[in-house]
Protein backbone atom coordinates (compact mmCIF):
# COMPACT_ATOMS: atom_id res chain seq x y z
CA UNK A 1 0.00 0.00 0.00
CA UNK A 2 1.33 3.23 -0.62
CA UNK A 3 2.31 6.36 2.12
CA UNK A 4 -0.18 8.68 1.45
CA UNK A 5 -2.04 10.10 4.80
CA UNK A 6 -5.79 10.00 4.81
CA UNK A 7 -8.43 10.70 7.31
CA UNK A 8 -10.63 7.60 8.16
CA UNK A 9 -13.87 7.26 10.19
CA UNK A 10 -14.95 4.35 12.02
CA UNK A 11 -18.57 2.55 10.94
CA UNK A 12 -18.95 -0.56 12.51
CA UNK A 13 -21.66 -2.13 10.48
CA UNK A 14 -24.26 -4.58 12.00
CA UNK A 15 -25.37 -7.24 8.52
CA UNK A 16 -29.35 -7.00 8.46
CA UNK A 17 -30.93 -9.59 6.48
CA UNK A 18 -32.12 -6.47 3.77
CA UNK A 19 -28.63 -7.32 2.67
CA UNK A 20 -29.90 -10.35 1.19
CA UNK A 21 -32.36 -8.36 -1.46
CA UNK A 22 -29.44 -6.15 -2.39
CA UNK A 23 -27.92 -8.73 -4.11
CA UNK A 24 -29.51 -11.68 -6.39
CA UNK A 25 -27.71 -15.23 -6.45
CA UNK A 26 -28.84 -17.92 -8.96
CA UNK A 27 -28.46 -21.95 -9.26
CA UNK A 28 -25.93 -22.95 -11.72
CA UNK A 29 -24.50 -26.58 -12.19
CA UNK A 30 -21.78 -25.43 -10.41
CA UNK A 31 -22.03 -23.43 -7.57
CA UNK A 32 -20.58 -20.28 -6.48
CA UNK A 33 -19.85 -22.31 -3.13
CA UNK A 34 -18.47 -25.01 -4.89
CA UNK A 35 -16.35 -22.85 -6.32
CA UNK A 36 -14.79 -20.64 -2.70
CA UNK A 37 -14.28 -24.17 -1.55
CA UNK A 38 -11.57 -24.57 -4.10
CA UNK A 39 -10.03 -21.54 -2.17
CA UNK A 40 -6.09 -23.37 -1.02
CA UNK A 41 -4.04 -22.28 1.86
CA UNK A 42 -1.45 -24.36 0.63
CA UNK A 43 -1.29 -22.40 -2.91
CA UNK A 44 -1.43 -19.38 -1.06
CA UNK A 45 1.16 -19.77 0.99
CA UNK A 46 3.31 -21.17 -2.23
CA UNK A 47 2.73 -18.15 -4.14
CA UNK A 48 3.29 -15.85 -1.22
CA UNK A 49 6.67 -17.53 -0.61
CA UNK A 50 7.83 -17.45 -3.67
CA UNK A 51 6.78 -13.93 -4.42
CA UNK A 52 8.49 -12.38 -1.93
CA UNK A 53 11.60 -14.30 -2.21
CA UNK A 54 11.31 -16.87 0.38
CA UNK A 55 11.69 -20.08 -1.53
CA UNK A 56 13.01 -20.06 -5.28
CA UNK A 57 10.81 -20.74 -8.36
CA UNK A 58 11.29 -21.24 -11.36
CA UNK A 59 10.61 -18.30 -13.97
CA UNK A 60 12.05 -18.61 -17.87
CA UNK A 61 12.95 -22.21 -17.60
CA UNK A 62 15.40 -21.08 -14.33
CA UNK A 63 15.20 -21.72 -10.77
CA UNK A 64 15.40 -18.14 -9.32
CA UNK A 65 14.65 -16.09 -6.17
CA UNK A 66 12.69 -13.10 -6.45
CA UNK A 67 13.73 -11.55 -3.36
CA UNK A 68 13.16 -7.83 -5.16
CA UNK A 69 10.04 -5.86 -6.15
CA UNK A 70 11.13 -2.50 -6.23
CA UNK A 71 9.83 -0.61 -9.37
CA UNK A 72 13.42 -0.75 -11.07
CA UNK A 73 14.00 -4.32 -10.29
CA UNK A 74 10.78 -5.69 -11.08
CA UNK A 75 11.05 -7.56 -14.23
CA UNK A 76 11.41 -10.71 -12.63
CA UNK A 77 8.12 -10.38 -10.38
CA UNK A 78 5.97 -9.33 -13.69
CA UNK A 79 7.49 -12.51 -15.55
CA UNK A 80 6.60 -14.79 -13.28
CA UNK A 81 2.72 -13.08 -12.85
CA UNK A 82 2.58 -13.54 -16.95
CA UNK A 83 3.74 -17.56 -16.82
CA UNK A 84 1.29 -18.05 -13.97
CA UNK A 85 -1.52 -16.37 -16.21
CA UNK A 86 -0.21 -18.44 -18.72
CA UNK A 87 -0.48 -21.61 -17.26
CA UNK A 88 -4.53 -20.88 -17.04
CA UNK A 89 -7.06 -21.61 -19.49
CA UNK A 90 -9.64 -19.36 -21.31
CA UNK A 91 -7.21 -16.16 -20.71
CA UNK A 92 -5.54 -14.04 -22.91
CA UNK A 93 -2.36 -12.22 -21.36
CA UNK A 94 -0.84 -9.20 -22.25
CA UNK A 95 2.03 -6.95 -20.84
CA UNK A 96 0.98 -2.80 -20.30
CA UNK A 97 4.20 -0.89 -20.76
CA UNK A 98 3.56 2.91 -19.25
CA UNK A 99 6.86 4.05 -19.18
CA UNK A 100 10.20 3.34 -19.33
CA UNK A 101 10.49 0.56 -16.57
CA UNK A 102 6.64 0.76 -15.57
CA UNK A 103 4.47 -2.66 -16.56
CA UNK A 104 1.01 -4.07 -15.73
CA UNK A 105 0.39 -7.83 -16.86
CA UNK A 106 -3.50 -7.85 -17.66
CA UNK A 107 -5.43 -11.41 -17.76
CA UNK A 108 -9.09 -11.40 -19.69
CA UNK A 109 -11.70 -13.66 -19.59
CA UNK A 110 -14.15 -12.91 -22.34
CA UNK A 111 -17.67 -13.67 -21.03
CA UNK A 112 -19.64 -15.38 -23.64
CA UNK A 113 -23.28 -13.68 -22.81
CA UNK A 114 -22.13 -10.30 -22.34
CA UNK A 115 -18.46 -9.18 -22.98
CA UNK A 116 -18.57 -5.64 -22.73
CA UNK A 117 -19.77 -6.36 -19.25
CA UNK A 118 -16.34 -5.84 -17.27
CA UNK A 119 -15.58 -7.04 -13.28
CA UNK A 120 -12.11 -6.23 -12.37
CA UNK A 121 -9.90 -7.56 -9.55
CA UNK A 122 -6.32 -6.27 -9.23
CA UNK A 123 -3.28 -5.67 -6.58
CA UNK A 124 -0.21 -4.24 -7.17
CA UNK A 125 2.97 -6.52 -7.22
CA UNK A 126 5.61 -3.62 -6.54
CA UNK A 127 7.34 -2.93 -2.98
CA UNK A 128 9.27 -1.17 -1.37
CA UNK A 129 12.36 -3.57 0.38
CA UNK A 130 13.15 -7.16 0.13
CA UNK A 131 10.22 -9.57 0.67
CA UNK A 132 7.20 -7.36 1.71
CA UNK A 133 5.13 -10.29 1.83
CA UNK A 134 1.89 -8.57 3.05
CA UNK A 135 2.64 -5.26 1.16
CA UNK A 136 1.72 -6.85 -1.44
CA UNK A 137 2.37 -10.63 -2.35
CA UNK A 138 -0.70 -11.08 -0.61
CA UNK A 139 -2.29 -9.16 -3.12
CA UNK A 140 -1.03 -11.03 -6.13
CA UNK A 141 -1.49 -14.25 -4.90
CA UNK A 142 -4.77 -13.43 -3.98
CA UNK A 143 -5.35 -12.32 -7.72
CA UNK A 144 -3.60 -15.14 -9.07
CA UNK A 145 -5.81 -17.92 -6.81
CA UNK A 146 -8.98 -16.39 -7.88
CA UNK A 147 -7.82 -16.43 -11.63
CA UNK A 148 -6.55 -20.55 -11.21
CA UNK A 149 -10.08 -21.04 -9.82
CA UNK A 150 -12.29 -18.97 -11.90
CA UNK A 151 -10.37 -19.34 -15.89
CA UNK A 152 -12.16 -23.38 -15.72
CA UNK A 153 -15.49 -21.62 -15.87
CA UNK A 154 -17.53 -20.47 -18.19
CA UNK A 155 -19.00 -16.71 -17.43
CA UNK A 156 -21.50 -14.46 -19.01
CA UNK A 157 -19.78 -11.41 -18.32
CA UNK A 158 -15.99 -10.51 -18.61
CA UNK A 159 -13.52 -10.84 -15.46
CA UNK A 160 -9.73 -8.83 -15.69
CA UNK A 161 -7.27 -9.95 -13.52
CA UNK A 162 -4.51 -6.89 -13.55
CA UNK A 163 -1.36 -6.92 -11.42
CA UNK A 164 -0.56 -2.84 -11.42
CA UNK A 165 3.28 -1.75 -11.32
CA UNK A 166 4.65 1.23 -9.70
CA UNK A 167 1.85 1.77 -6.96
CA UNK A 168 4.35 2.67 -4.37
CA UNK A 169 5.52 5.44 -6.45
CA UNK A 170 2.04 7.48 -7.20
CA UNK A 171 -0.35 4.45 -8.43
CA UNK A 172 1.21 5.05 -11.40
CA UNK A 173 0.04 1.45 -13.10
CA UNK A 174 -3.57 1.59 -12.46
CA UNK A 175 -3.79 5.28 -13.38
CA UNK A 176 -2.47 4.31 -16.49
CA UNK A 177 -4.99 1.97 -16.96
CA UNK A 178 -7.88 3.62 -15.77
CA UNK A 179 -7.12 6.22 -18.31
CA UNK A 180 -6.98 3.82 -20.74
CA UNK A 181 -9.90 2.09 -19.54
CA UNK A 182 -11.77 5.63 -19.76
CA UNK A 183 -10.77 6.95 -23.31
CA UNK A 184 -11.64 3.28 -24.37
CA UNK A 185 -15.19 3.26 -22.83
CA UNK A 186 -14.77 0.04 -20.92
CA UNK A 187 -17.96 -1.00 -18.89
CA UNK A 188 -16.11 -1.71 -15.53
CA UNK A 189 -18.84 -1.76 -13.54
CA UNK A 190 -16.94 -3.12 -10.62
CA UNK A 191 -13.58 -2.98 -9.06
CA UNK A 192 -12.47 -5.01 -6.31
CA UNK A 193 -8.61 -3.56 -5.15
CA UNK A 194 -6.99 -5.78 -2.83
CA UNK A 195 -4.07 -4.55 -0.95
CA UNK A 196 -2.33 -5.98 2.27
CA UNK A 197 -4.56 -8.65 3.19
CA UNK A 198 -2.16 -11.27 5.59
CA UNK A 199 -1.96 -9.52 8.82
CA UNK A 200 -4.37 -9.70 11.50
CA UNK A 201 -2.54 -9.01 14.92
CA UNK A 202 -5.13 -10.38 17.41
CA UNK A 203 -4.70 -13.59 18.79
CA UNK A 204 -7.36 -16.19 17.11
CA UNK A 205 -10.57 -16.56 19.11
CA UNK A 206 -10.55 -12.97 20.81
CA UNK A 207 -12.64 -10.43 20.55
CA UNK A 208 -12.57 -8.39 17.07
CA UNK A 209 -9.94 -11.15 15.67
CA UNK A 210 -10.15 -11.49 11.65
CA UNK A 211 -11.78 -7.86 10.88
CA UNK A 212 -11.24 -6.78 7.93
CA UNK A 213 -11.38 -3.28 5.95
CA UNK A 214 -13.94 -2.70 2.92
CA UNK A 215 -12.70 0.94 1.82
CA UNK A 216 -15.56 2.67 -0.04
CA UNK A 217 -16.91 6.36 -0.68
CA UNK A 218 -20.01 7.63 -2.51
CA UNK A 219 -18.68 7.57 -5.86
CA UNK A 220 -19.88 6.23 -9.07
CA UNK A 221 -21.71 3.44 -7.61
CA UNK A 222 -18.88 1.80 -5.54
CA UNK A 223 -21.90 1.58 -2.42
CA UNK A 224 -23.14 -1.48 -4.37
CA UNK A 225 -20.07 -3.17 -4.29
CA UNK A 226 -19.77 -2.67 -0.18
CA UNK A 227 -23.38 -3.87 -0.19
CA UNK A 228 -22.80 -6.86 -2.29
CA UNK A 229 -19.75 -7.90 -0.08
CA UNK A 230 -21.66 -7.52 2.63
CA UNK A 231 -24.61 -9.93 1.34
CA UNK A 232 -22.28 -12.61 0.42
CA UNK A 233 -20.80 -12.32 3.99
CA UNK A 234 -24.32 -12.57 5.25
CA UNK A 235 -25.13 -15.50 2.32
CA UNK A 236 -22.02 -17.82 2.87
CA UNK A 237 -19.75 -18.92 5.52
CA UNK A 238 -17.19 -16.71 6.45
CA UNK A 239 -14.78 -16.46 9.31
CA UNK A 240 -14.79 -12.65 9.19
CA UNK A 241 -15.61 -9.05 10.19
CA UNK A 242 -16.10 -6.13 8.05
CA UNK A 243 -15.50 -2.58 8.77
CA UNK A 244 -16.91 -0.25 6.81
CA UNK A 245 -15.00 2.95 6.30
CA UNK A 246 -16.66 5.59 4.56
CA UNK A 247 -14.89 7.80 3.65
CA UNK A 248 -12.36 5.36 2.57
CA UNK A 249 -8.18 5.87 1.96
CA UNK A 250 -6.88 7.05 -1.51
CA UNK A 251 -3.92 5.10 -0.62
CA UNK A 252 -4.29 2.41 -3.08
CA UNK A 253 -5.33 1.38 -6.41
CA UNK A 254 -9.09 1.71 -6.32
CA UNK A 255 -8.78 5.32 -6.03
CA UNK A 256 -7.22 5.35 -9.65
CA UNK A 257 -10.62 4.32 -10.65
CA UNK A 258 -12.60 6.52 -8.45
CA UNK A 259 -10.63 9.46 -10.26
CA UNK A 260 -12.20 8.29 -13.71
CA UNK A 261 -15.64 7.54 -12.75
CA UNK A 262 -15.92 3.87 -12.34
CA UNK A 263 -17.24 1.69 -9.13
CA UNK A 264 -14.30 0.70 -7.01
CA UNK A 265 -14.00 -0.57 -3.52
CA UNK A 266 -10.65 -1.96 -1.68
CA UNK A 267 -10.29 -4.74 0.28
CA UNK A 268 -7.67 -5.82 3.05
CA UNK A 269 -6.62 -5.66 6.64
CA UNK A 270 -8.32 -3.40 9.01
CA UNK A 271 -5.98 -0.05 9.48
CA UNK A 272 -9.35 1.48 10.61
CA UNK A 273 -8.84 -0.41 13.82
CA UNK A 274 -5.21 0.05 13.61
CA UNK A 275 -4.44 -3.99 13.34
CA UNK A 276 -2.52 -3.28 9.87
CA UNK A 277 1.36 -5.11 9.85
CA UNK A 278 3.31 -3.92 12.34
CA UNK A 279 6.39 -4.33 9.78
CA UNK A 280 4.61 -1.71 6.80
CA UNK A 281 7.39 -0.85 4.49
CA UNK A 282 10.03 -2.75 5.57
CA UNK A 283 12.02 -6.05 5.15
CA UNK A 284 10.77 -7.13 8.20
CA UNK A 285 7.39 -7.63 6.28
CA UNK A 286 7.89 -11.95 6.10
CA UNK A 287 5.37 -14.78 5.44
CA UNK A 288 5.79 -15.73 8.93
CA UNK A 289 4.32 -12.86 10.31
CA UNK A 290 1.12 -13.58 8.34
CA UNK A 291 -2.19 -15.23 9.45
CA UNK A 292 -3.03 -17.47 6.35
CA UNK A 293 -6.23 -18.61 7.63
CA UNK A 294 -7.37 -15.00 7.74
CA UNK A 295 -5.67 -14.59 4.44
CA UNK A 296 -7.80 -17.27 3.22
CA UNK A 297 -10.92 -16.36 4.46
CA UNK A 298 -10.55 -12.85 2.22
CA UNK A 299 -9.69 -14.30 -1.23
CA UNK A 300 -12.88 -16.85 -1.19
CA UNK A 301 -15.07 -13.47 -0.48
CA UNK A 302 -13.55 -11.85 -3.18
CA UNK A 303 -13.79 -15.42 -4.88
CA UNK A 304 -17.42 -15.33 -4.24
CA UNK A 305 -17.66 -11.71 -5.60
CA UNK A 306 -16.23 -12.36 -8.85
CA UNK A 307 -18.36 -15.83 -9.45
CA UNK A 308 -21.38 -14.01 -8.80
CA UNK A 309 -20.73 -11.27 -10.57
CA UNK A 310 -18.87 -13.23 -13.79
CA UNK A 311 -21.96 -15.27 -13.57
CA UNK A 312 -21.65 -18.76 -13.69
CA UNK A 313 -23.13 -20.64 -17.06
CA UNK A 314 -24.61 -23.75 -16.48
CA UNK A 315 -21.88 -26.33 -17.50
CA UNK A 316 -20.35 -28.72 -15.54
CA UNK A 317 -17.06 -29.77 -15.36
CA UNK A 318 -16.97 -31.97 -12.45
CA UNK A 319 -15.86 -36.18 -12.72
CA UNK A 320 -17.41 -38.86 -10.88
CA UNK A 321 -14.88 -42.65 -10.50
CA UNK A 322 -16.36 -46.16 -10.21
CA UNK A 323 -13.77 -48.42 -10.02
CA UNK A 324 -11.14 -47.25 -12.59
CA UNK A 325 -13.45 -45.20 -14.89
CA UNK A 326 -14.09 -41.52 -15.15
CA UNK A 327 -17.22 -39.95 -16.37
CA UNK A 328 -17.72 -36.25 -16.95
CA UNK A 329 -21.09 -35.26 -15.08
CA UNK A 330 -22.24 -33.14 -17.61
CA UNK A 331 -24.46 -34.87 -20.26
CA UNK A 332 -24.70 -34.34 -24.05
CA UNK A 333 -21.51 -32.10 -24.59
CA UNK A 334 -18.13 -32.71 -26.05
CA UNK A 335 -15.45 -34.27 -24.42
CA UNK A 336 -11.92 -34.48 -24.65
CA UNK A 337 -9.59 -36.57 -21.85
CA UNK A 338 -5.96 -35.35 -20.62
CA UNK A 339 -2.51 -36.56 -19.42
CA UNK A 340 -2.62 -34.28 -16.31
CA UNK A 341 1.04 -35.45 -15.40
CA UNK A 342 2.40 -34.36 -19.25
CA UNK A 343 -0.77 -32.01 -20.09
CA UNK A 344 -1.62 -33.97 -23.21
CA UNK A 345 -4.68 -34.65 -24.78
CA UNK A 346 -5.48 -38.44 -24.90
CA UNK A 347 -5.56 -39.16 -28.86
CA UNK A 348 -9.47 -40.84 -29.39
CA UNK A 349 -10.31 -40.32 -25.56
CA UNK A 350 -13.40 -38.55 -26.47
CA UNK A 351 -16.32 -40.66 -25.03
CA UNK A 352 -18.10 -38.99 -22.15
CA UNK A 353 -16.40 -42.03 -19.86
CA UNK A 354 -12.79 -42.89 -20.04
CA UNK A 355 -10.98 -46.13 -18.29
CA UNK A 356 -7.08 -45.46 -17.87
CA UNK A 357 -4.98 -48.40 -18.97
CA UNK A 358 -1.85 -47.09 -16.96
CA UNK A 359 -2.12 -45.24 -12.66
CA UNK A 360 -1.60 -41.31 -13.32
CA UNK A 361 -3.53 -38.19 -13.05
CA UNK A 362 -6.45 -37.31 -15.41
CA UNK A 363 -8.95 -34.44 -16.33
CA UNK A 364 -11.54 -34.06 -18.80
CA UNK A 365 -12.58 -30.71 -21.27
CA UNK A 366 -16.42 -30.91 -21.65
CA UNK A 367 -17.17 -28.30 -24.36
CA UNK A 368 -20.74 -27.07 -24.67
CA UNK A 369 -22.41 -24.50 -26.18
CA UNK A 370 -18.85 -22.56 -27.86
CA UNK A 371 -17.70 -23.04 -24.29
CA UNK A 372 -14.81 -24.93 -22.91
CA UNK A 373 -14.72 -25.29 -19.07
CA UNK A 374 -11.40 -28.46 -17.37
CA UNK A 375 -12.18 -30.49 -15.34
CA UNK A 376 -9.76 -30.87 -12.14
CA UNK A 377 -7.16 -33.63 -11.89
CA UNK A 378 -8.15 -36.96 -11.00
CA UNK A 379 -5.99 -39.07 -9.66
CA UNK A 380 -5.64 -42.83 -10.33
CA UNK A 381 -3.52 -45.18 -8.65
CA UNK A 382 -5.19 -48.34 -7.71
CA UNK A 383 -4.78 -49.97 -11.37
CA UNK A 384 -3.49 -53.56 -10.79
CA UNK A 385 -0.69 -53.15 -12.84
CA UNK A 386 2.97 -53.60 -12.85
CA UNK A 387 4.79 -50.51 -11.53
CA UNK A 388 7.88 -49.42 -12.63
CA UNK A 389 10.60 -49.85 -9.30
CA UNK A 390 12.61 -46.44 -8.44
CA UNK A 391 15.50 -48.45 -9.32
CA UNK A 392 14.55 -49.38 -12.66
CA UNK A 393 14.96 -46.32 -14.25
CA UNK A 394 18.21 -43.67 -13.80
CA UNK A 395 18.09 -40.47 -15.78
CA UNK A 396 21.16 -37.84 -15.52
CA UNK A 397 22.04 -35.49 -15.17
CA UNK A 398 19.08 -33.48 -14.38
CA UNK A 399 19.77 -30.60 -14.91
CA UNK A 400 20.72 -31.63 -18.43
CA UNK A 401 22.70 -29.37 -21.14
CA UNK A 402 23.37 -31.74 -23.99
CA UNK A 403 23.10 -35.56 -23.74
CA UNK A 404 20.38 -36.98 -21.37
CA UNK A 405 21.33 -40.83 -20.34
CA UNK A 406 18.27 -43.04 -19.67
CA UNK A 407 19.77 -46.40 -18.18
CA UNK A 408 17.92 -49.53 -16.86
CA UNK A 409 18.47 -53.13 -15.79
CA UNK A 410 15.14 -54.25 -17.45
CA UNK A 411 15.90 -56.23 -20.44
CA UNK A 412 12.50 -55.01 -22.79
CA UNK A 413 11.76 -52.13 -25.35
CA UNK A 414 10.09 -49.35 -23.88
CA UNK A 415 9.53 -45.83 -25.66
CA UNK A 416 10.15 -42.46 -24.11
CA UNK A 417 7.77 -39.36 -25.34
CA UNK A 418 9.66 -35.90 -24.35
CA UNK A 419 6.77 -32.71 -23.50
CA UNK A 420 7.51 -29.39 -22.74
CA UNK A 421 6.09 -27.56 -20.20
CA UNK A 422 3.09 -26.83 -22.41
CA UNK A 423 1.83 -30.44 -22.87
CA UNK A 424 3.69 -29.85 -26.64
CA UNK A 425 5.22 -33.40 -27.92
CA UNK A 426 8.51 -32.72 -28.35
CA UNK A 427 10.66 -35.91 -28.80
CA UNK A 428 9.32 -39.36 -29.23
CA UNK A 429 11.26 -42.81 -30.25
CA UNK A 430 11.21 -46.07 -28.97
CA UNK A 431 14.86 -47.86 -27.03
CA UNK A 432 15.82 -51.07 -26.76
CA UNK A 433 19.15 -50.56 -25.03
CA UNK A 434 20.53 -50.46 -21.43
CA UNK A 435 21.51 -47.06 -21.65
CA UNK A 436 20.46 -44.60 -24.04
CA UNK A 437 21.42 -41.11 -24.88
CA UNK A 438 18.84 -38.73 -25.78
CA UNK A 439 20.06 -35.06 -27.65
CA UNK A 440 18.41 -32.39 -25.84
CA UNK A 441 21.08 -29.45 -27.23
CA UNK A 442 18.55 -28.00 -29.56
CA UNK A 443 15.65 -27.90 -26.98
CA UNK A 444 15.16 -24.26 -25.31
CA UNK A 445 15.94 -23.75 -21.76
CA UNK A 446 12.84 -24.99 -19.59
CA UNK A 447 10.72 -27.77 -17.87
CA UNK A 448 9.83 -31.09 -19.54
CA UNK A 449 8.63 -34.22 -18.72
CA UNK A 450 9.94 -37.46 -19.66
CA UNK A 451 7.39 -40.30 -20.22
CA UNK A 452 8.89 -43.51 -20.22
CA UNK A 453 6.55 -46.20 -21.54
CA UNK A 454 6.79 -50.21 -21.41
CA UNK A 455 3.91 -52.59 -22.65
CA UNK A 456 0.99 -51.01 -20.00
CA UNK A 457 3.24 -49.30 -17.64
CA UNK A 458 4.38 -45.53 -17.77
CA UNK A 459 6.17 -43.66 -15.49
CA UNK A 460 6.97 -39.79 -15.85
CA UNK A 461 9.83 -37.77 -15.16
CA UNK A 462 10.82 -34.17 -14.75
CA UNK A 463 13.22 -32.76 -16.49
CA UNK A 464 15.24 -29.30 -16.10
CA UNK A 465 17.01 -28.28 -19.41
CA UNK A 466 19.64 -26.10 -18.82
Amino acid sequence: MANYSTTKFMNKLIISILCVFMFSFSTFSQTVQELINKVDINVLELRVSEFSGEQTTIVGGNEVTILNRQQADNDLAAQYIKEKFQLLDNLVVTEQEFNSNGKNIIATQTGKTNPNNIYLICAHYDSVANYCADDNATGTAAVLEVARILSTQCLENTIIYALWDEEEIGLRGSNFYANYAETNNLNILGVINMDMMGYDGDQPGQPGDNDFDIDVRNLHGSLTIKDDLLALLNTYTFNLNPIVVDPGTTASDHASFWGKGFPAVLVGESWETNDESIYYHSSADRLSTLDLPYFKELTKLVTAYMATKGGLLSIENTVTTSSTTLTATQNGASYQWIDCDTNTLLSGETNQTFTPTVNGNYAVEVTGASCIEKSDCISINTLNVEEFASEDFHISPNPVTNLLRIQTHLNESFSVQLFNISGKLVMDKPLNNNETALDVSSLSVGTYFLKIKMNNTSKTFKILKE
